[in-house]
């Protein structure tokens, strides 16, 4: 996974400028159907009862983490279209993008389809 800009921003302020930061109390996964990018964007899944959902993760060993549990997100009430990315979020709706990447495959979601992570498949590593 990559960072935002806003999160390599954020940490360097934090790390080496003694600015404070406010780690997120809960931190959601969202689907893409346009990937984004370091500065955000992209086209984030609508409509069809999406909403992001809400991840935790093991702890690093020593530089990468990935999610303890299952991620699966509501049955689609309708057409998502096909799924190409997904980001990390500080917020269920709006909020700032923490950390994003590209699916390995891509996945089409039609009415009645649900999407799933399994426990460990969102790995993040610091390089």
């Amino acid at each position: 996974m990559s960072k935002t800009n806003y999160l390599e921003t954020a940490l360097i302020n934090h790390v080496l400028r003694n600015t404070a930061f406010s780690s997120p109390t809960t931190v959601y996964v969202g689907l893409f159907l346009v990937a984004p990018t370091e500065s955000g964007g992209g086209t984030e899944v609508s409509g069809g009862a999406y909403a992001r959902q809400s991840v935790t993760f093991t702890a690093p060993s020593p530089d990468s983490t990935a999610n303890d549990a299952d991620v699966t997100f509501p049955i689609a009430t309708g057409d998502w279209g096909t799924i190409v990315a997904f980001a990390l979020f500080d917020a269920p709706t709006a909020g700032n993008m923490l950390y994003f990447a590209n699916l390995t495959a891509s996945r089409e979601i039609l009415t009645s389809d649900q999407f799933r992570f399994p426990a460990g498949q969102l790995t993040v590593q610091e390089d």
